[in-house]
């Protein structure tokens, strides 16, 4: 440790530290621009010069060093000039248009300049002017002249995204941030680039213009695309969500979300909404009240109860509902008597497990892994703040082997990160290339390998890397959970884990995957799963917040076999499944609604409603929990969403990655189905201007 004084103050902080970190540990502001604790140093804005006892001049905080007895003044008149004069520089070219911009109100730049602008200008020339620039739906950069060149989104790029998608050309009062060769900001992260420009030079797109930030309400929130559970803050105006930023949590999501948690908010104030209950009669959609279609469906499912049976009703369910929704839906079908509920849409297989199927570590510990095996999954798509904490990782030294189809890798960059080594075959393969793997480790080893495999020279270039390091996983991606062998890639996950002292874990699909199994939203006792019931043979189907047509592995078939049944039940924010359903009930999105997701890690995290329910809409625990009463099943009468949460968790969560499955490498023709990144859930699919990106023109498939 190094002790410096600080504007009086004596403050210890690790050697290599700079001045800026020890400012941060005492709690002492100093100006700046360009610097940001999760960036590297560009030392480009000059606003944080501070003066240094015996240096010849003031000193950038975010460039200099600490040393042992170093007296740093902040506040001083040597420092506060030096400071004012470099915000005199900035503003010199800045164009005097705060009342239209965007960033008014929250602009760094407006902050500082207050502090440290003068009140005239010496500066008479023409400012300069920079032509806007198209970079695709989310960005805007229509207002460039606003730019200081902190450079702060190339290096996020370049850093935290992986790849360098914005640069800076030319010099002096020539220079310019932009794209090269026209070509659009497409990564899955770019938003964050809005939130980390200290300007207004790139602001929203589809925010832009809606609203001021002083009019807007912030209330916090959970996100519900994937399994991170990253934290937000919701800006609320008319009771409308306008904007989605990040809620900085070091332990989840950093202080970064993904575009689809970011941008998805506009298909909550879009036409597709579903606002009253409709009943389909005569082959016509007509709106009733709340009483008539609950009474409908209560009499409906009590007849197919008397004529066909309790387990000729069942539920599917997504796994992007809350865990107090969930847990109705399973006392719902329960007391009526049927097991027939699954969360499993997209899965090939329906093994019981043994346990609730977790990410096998923390979150925040992927950025310290050394060393990783990653099976079926196009990481950076499907888990983008997941693939962040990864990159990190490897920057710092960690090896990445991957084990995958080549249209989920893609091409060499895609994953925007270095791979060690990568194994691309179709599904059908990849239990041979663990096989492969496990006997490369077992000669290593002098162990018996589980099956028979070939050590290839790629199989013993992976087990060398999962023999060294200390910090190891092996992660099984959400084509690998969906596979039709899935339980036999997890049989060898596990060997191979076991060997190399490496943690086994899921990159779970969805915002409540683990939450699902937790609460038993699938057949515990022998009722059918999702593959049987998406099959057919169902004469009642409750449908919660999902559109199997494009959440389930059957695909277009399931509205074929959904549509022979009696009657369909769509419980769903959205006009959704109108084609084969009797009945729409709106129930409240995320934003609308109390409740909890338990992200992949095993977090459990709740959170309020940011909004009031559109119209007649209703949060979906209340829908099931009246239509429970009004079918006598007891045990479910709940005033609150916490009264429900509390009864759903009081079986504590056990996580458990084992399987007993016998290992096979026959190969499977069932290849596994994944959405593309923006069309995972009825909320992003729904999302204009998600769906202009060029993520959502192509297909992603694992």
């Amino acid at each position: 440790m190094v002790e410096i004084e600080l504007d009086g103050q004596k403050v210890e902080v690790a050697e290599g530290s700079m001045v800026m970190h020890a400012a941060e540990k005492a709690g002492t502001y100093i100006p700046h621009f360009c610097y940001h604790k999760k960036l590297s140093i560009a030392a480009n804005c000059r606003m944080c010069l501070v003066e240094v006892e015996k240096a010849p001049k003031p000193m950038p905080a975010c460039a200099t060093p600490v040393t042992q007895g170093m007296i740093v003044r902040t506040k001083s008149d040597k420092a506060i000039a030096a400071q004012k004069s470099v915000m005199e520089f900035l503003l010199i070219n800045h164009p005097l248009d705060c009342p239209i911009c965007d960033q008014g109100g929250e602009c760094q730049l407006q902050d500082l300049a207050v502090g440290y602008g003068g009140s005239t200008s010496r500066y008479e020339e023409e400012k300069r002017v920079v032509f806007h620039k198209e970079v695709g739906p989310l960005i805007s950069m229509e207002e460039m002249s606003r730019c200081i060149h902190c450079t702060r989104c190339v290096r996020f790029g370049q850093e935290v995204a992986g790849a360098m998608e914005l640069g800076m050309s030319h010099r002096g009062e020539h220079a310019e941030i932009e794209t090269f060769l026209g070509q659009t900001i497409d990564s899955e992260l770019s938003g964050n680039m809005i939130d980390i420009c200290p300007v207004g030079a790139l602001t929203s797109k589809p925010f832009r213009y809606h609203a001021r930030t002083w009019e807007l309400s912030r209330r916090k929130s959970v996100a519900a695309h994937d399994s991170s559970g990253a934290n937000l803050v919701v800006q609320v105006k008319n009771n409308q969500v306008m904007r989605v930023v990040p809620l900085e949590n070091e332990e989840v999501n950093e202080c970064w979300i993904a575009d689809r948690d970011r941008f998805s908010y506009e298909a909550l104030n879009g036409g597709d909404r579903l606002t009253q209950p409709m009943l389909k009669q005569g082959g016509e959609w007509k709106t009733v009240d709340w009483q008539t279609a609950l009474e409908y469906v209560a009499n409906g499912l009590r007849n197919i109860q008397r004529d066909h049976g309790a387990n000729s009703i069942g539920a599917l369910v997504s796994p992007h509902s809350t865990l107090e929704e969930l847990y109705l839906a399973g006392a719902l079908m329960r007391g009526l008597g049927s097991d027939n509920i699954d969360h499993r849409l997209r899965h090939a297989e329906f093994g019981a497990s043994e346990g609730v199927r977790t990410l096998g570590t923390s979150i925040a510990s992927l950025s310290t892994l050394q060393r990783v095996l990653v099976v079926g999954s196009n990481l950076r798509k499907d888990h983008p703040l997941f693939a962040l904490r990864m990159r990190h990782a490897v920057r710092h030294g960690a090896q990445l082997n991957v084990i995958t189809s080549s249209a989920a890798f893609g091409h060499a960059d895609a994953w925007a990160m270095p791979v060690a080594q990568a194994v691309l075959t179709d599904a059908s393969g990849w239990a041979q290339a663990l096989a492969d793997v496990a006997a490369a480790i077992a000669a290593e080893k002098g162990v018996a390998a589980p099956v028979t495999g070939n050590a290839t020279a790629q199989a013993q270039a992976i087990a060398k890397s999962l023999l060294g390091g200390e910090r190891k996983a092996v992660l099984l991606g959400n084509a690998a959970a969906h596979a039709a062998n899935a339980s036999s890639l997890l049989a060898l996950a596990n060997w191979i884990a076991e060997q190399t002292g490496a943690t086994v874990g899921y990159l779970t699909e969805a915002a409540n995957t683990v939450g699902a199994q937790w609460v038993g939203a699938q057949p515990q006792t022998g009722g059918k799963h999702a593959g049987q019931m998406l099959a057919g043979g169902l004469k009642a189907a409750i449908l919660l917040n999902t559109e199997p047509e494009f959440d389930s592995a059957a695909g277009s078939a399931a509205a074929h076999a959904l549509g022979q049944a009696e009657m369909v039940v769509t419980l769903s924010p959205f006009k959704a499944n109108m084609a084969f359903s009797d009945v729409l009930l709106p129930i409240a999105p995320f934003t609308e609604t109390s409740g909890s997701f338990v992200n992949a890690e095993g977090r459990l995290q709740s959170f309020h409603a940011v909004v009031k329910p559109l119209a007649e809409t209703r949060p979906a625990w209340k829908v099931l929990r009246v239509l429970a009463n009004l079918l006598d099943i007891p045990g479910v009468s709940f005033e609150t969403s916490q009264e429900v949460l509390a009864r759903a968790t009081a079986k504590p969560l056990v996580a458990s990655n084992a399987t007993r499955a016998a290992i096979t490498l026959t190969a499977t023709t069932a290849a596994p189905v994944s959405a593309s990144i923006y069309q995972l859930d009825s909320i992003v699919r729904r999302a204009p201007s998600l769906q202009l990106t060029a993520d959502a023109r192509q297909e992603v498939t694992p």
